[in-house]
């Protein structure tokens, strides 16, 4: 059980997944959904019969970062089924993703889906979009800060409940001592993943920073702490290509440490799969990417918005040995 009454949350995030899973199945079942011409190439006859809009999806994903394709690729999904033109672009600065922002206020869009991760930076620009009568929604990064913002609606996991998840397995496993490794200083998602561990966590858990962008200082940073602290036992990291590198770095310092993460990409899963990593938390990125856009098209359509003022929940979802085979289906294609 959880230490915290705060954890009862958790219960609250899975009821928020499932009614998000009905009612994405709801916006993408038949008639536009049943066609099959969505992932396939040109859309459905539905989608060419929606008045084209044009929707701008602005990240702060760091380049190289294959988390964000799973994001872009829902988006784009949405898009075709949805006849929207879809203009991405990205910056992990929080000043040059407002400057992106101001771009797309500029070319007239008709929506803007964004991540909120340096939020103050981005309000501002947000502001300005939302007093030009464009409809944003946030996906990913801002739980806590969309409603103040003017967003509309907020797609993403929450954050601290992610952590608190992890921090239920590593006690299941009867671990004792973990690091939870952040890329990104200054990223509250990545701070409240974290929080969320110690909190459920009936051992003892820290933070150690690495740089994000230098997979070489990712590394060195991570063996080092393993070779100096013999005692640990368990490394959470806070994004796929990470907990690849965390692999290689428990192996060179020595370690026994077992390895986990919130974030999959098909190397992840094939660890869990394997065996060489305990578990995986899914934020289910296809899902924020899919529903954000087609959530500008609902409001375009009737002023419809999901959430009723809440954030509407796409994880935290628990991926193991024990269940892997439910979302196999996901890292299909890149197994081939």
């Amino acid at each position: 059980m959880l230490k915290s009454g705060k954890g009862r949350w958790i219960k609250a995030g899975i009821a928020g997944l499932a009614a998000t899973g009905a009612l994405l199945l709801a916006a993408c079942g038949s008639p536009a959904g049943a066609g099959g011409g969505a992932a396939g190439g040109g859309g459905s006859e539905a989608a060419a019969d929606l008045d084209p809009i044009k929707v701008a999806l602005v990240t702060h994903a760091a380049p190289g970062d294959t988390f964000w394709d799973t994001i872009r690729a829902g988006a784009e999904t949405a898009a075709e089924r949805n006849n929207v033109e879809l203009l991405y672009s990205s910056d992990p600065d929080g000043a040059r993703q407002a400057q992106l922002v101001q771009q797309a206020v500029d070319q007239d869009v008709d929506g803007i889906v964004v991540t909120l991760a340096k939020s103050d930076a981005m309000a501002g620009e947000v502001q300005k979009a939302v007093d030009a009568g464009i409809p944003v929604f946030s996906i990913n990064a801002g739980e806590d800060a969309f409603k103040d913002l003017g967003v509309l609606a907020h797609f993403g996991q929450n954050e601290f409940i992610a952590g608190q998840a992890a921090g239920e397995q590593f006690n299941e496993a009867g671990l004792t001592r973990a690091i939870c490794v952040i890329q990104e200083q200054g990223h509250v998602g990545l701070e409240a993943r974290c929080e969320g561990l110690a909190d459920t966590f009936e051992g003892t858990s820290e933070v150690l920073y690495v740089q994000g962008t230098d997979m070489t200082n990712v590394a060195s940073t991570i063996t080092s702490k393993l070779q100096t602290n013999a005692d640990i036992d368990a490394v959470l990291t806070l994004g796929a290509p990470f907990a690849m590198t965390a692999l290689d770095s428990i192996k060179d310092a020595g370690s026994s440490a077992t390895l986990a993460t919130t974030d999959l990409n098909a190397d992840v899963y094939a660890a869990i799969k394997d065996g060489t990593m305990l578990f995986g938390i899914d934020q289910q990125p296809f899902l924020q990417g899919y529903s954000s856009v087609e959530a500008v098209r609902l409001f375009t359509e009737g002023g419809y918005v999901l959430g009723g003022g809440q954030a509407v929940l796409t994880g935290p979802a628990v991926v193991n040995a024990d269940n892997a085979e439910s979302v196999a289906a996901q890292f299909k294609d890149s197994a081939e």
